[in-house]
């Protein structure tokens, strides 16, 4: 079996970028796409220029809006995202139908069939960046490696519009140095348990033993022990299923009444419904994700082994959930409905452990 190439594309600033190849007069300028600054919502993404103030997604856009108060934001067009999002995955599929998206604006492609002497993969990948840019006039960023995980970290590291190669010949180099926040996988809280010990870079990662390794990440040790060796056998999945259908909403406001917050539910409830009824499918599995006003997370669910699909079904079950699972000391920022253990109409005699 020849050796495999793996191509990470991620697009530079998606949504930002739209905004600003459709309106001119946006180019240069800090585009932070939100809602008003004055509400309770998030930055999605914000342009190059708006990233220099400190300004990055998921930062409530009230903080933004303090970073960079001259910002033009602009409220969210996820449908018309979406559509060049197909346009951006079409092109990719015209390469190679070993594709697995990972959003709307990233996606790994596995290009292995396509790569001989004079056609190495990097020339692909450049090949492909200009296809992006002529077709759709937005850039996008490549990292080109042996495996995913090498794939994901190279096209971290030449933002934006770059390519990165890493091979046999840079690997260790790379690792070594990475910062551990630059690890895929590798989140907040943990990064924040390794620095307390000392661990900060690849290097530091590598000189772990494996068990120290198993006692620092549990049964993740081995993924890390090997990945920071290079080493990663993931597959390029063509096409993962659904897992689960959920509605969220963040308050303008700390909500306290409980109409309120069951007439949010039931409107998420019934949107959450539509999409099964959409997509024929049947869900096992419904829960209910309440964030409160001091930020604090809780999340409870109910798992029925007949069919839930219909909107009342999941209000019911939801609004359960919602009166166990609320602290009548904290208001409520957050709520969300979602549907898991899903199955296609039809297999409704198959017991729950079918759709785990």
């Amino acid at each position: 079996m020849s050796e495999r190439r793996i191509i990470h594309v991620d697009m530079d600033a998606f949504y930002a970028q739209i905004e600003q190849r459709d309106n001119p007069r946006l180019k240069g300028q800090p585009v932070i796409i939100s809602g008003s600054p004055n509400t309770r919502s998030v930055v999605s993404t914000c342009s190059y220029e708006a990233r220099k103030f400190g300004v990055h997604s998921a930062m409530p856009a009230s903080t933004a809006y303090k970073l960079c108060p001259h910002g033009v934001y602009i409220k969210p067009r996820m449908s018309y995202y979406k559509e060049v999002s197909n346009q951006f995955m079409n092109i990719l599929k015209s390469y190679s139908t070993l594709l697995q998206n990972i959003s709307l604006d990233e996606a790994f492609l596995d290009i292995t069939h396509l790569v001989h002497r004079n056609r190495p993969a990097h020339k692909i990948a450049l090949q492909i960046q200009q296809e992006v840019l002529d077709t759709l006039n937005l850039t996008c960023t490549m990292g080109v490696s042996y495996n995913k995980f090498l794939a994901k970290i190279a096209s971290d590291m030449n933002k934006p519009h770059g390519l990165t190669v890493i091979d046999y010949q840079n690997v260790d180099e790379i690792l070594r140095t990475l910062d551990i926040g630059k690890f895929p996988g590798i989140g907040k809280v943990s990064q924040e348990r390794l620095r307390v010990k000392g661990i900060n870079t690849g290097a530091d990662l590598r000189a772990l033993s494996m068990s120290e390794m198993d006692t620092l990440f549990g049964k993740r040790g081995k993924v890390y022990y090997d990945r920071v060796r290079g080493i990663d056998y993931g597959e390029v999945v063509v096409s993962r299923e659904r897992k689960s259908i959920g509605k969220e909403t963040t308050f303008d406001r700390d909500i306290e009444d409980d109409d309120e917050v069951i007439q949010t539910i039931k409107k998420l409830s019934e949107r959450v419904a539509a999409r099964l009824n959409d997509m024929g499918l049947i869900a096992h599995t419904v829960t209910v994700k309440l964030k409160y006003s001091n930020y604090d997370t809780h999340t409870k669910q109910w798992t029925e082994e007949r069919p839930i699909m219909k909107h009342e079904d999941i209000l019911e079950y939801a609004t359960h959930l919602y009166y166990e699972l609320k602290d009548t000391n904290e208001s409520i920022r957050l709520i969300g409905v979602s549907v898991s253990h899903l199955a296609k109409k039809g297999y409704v005699n198959m017991t729950i452990y079918d759709f785990i």
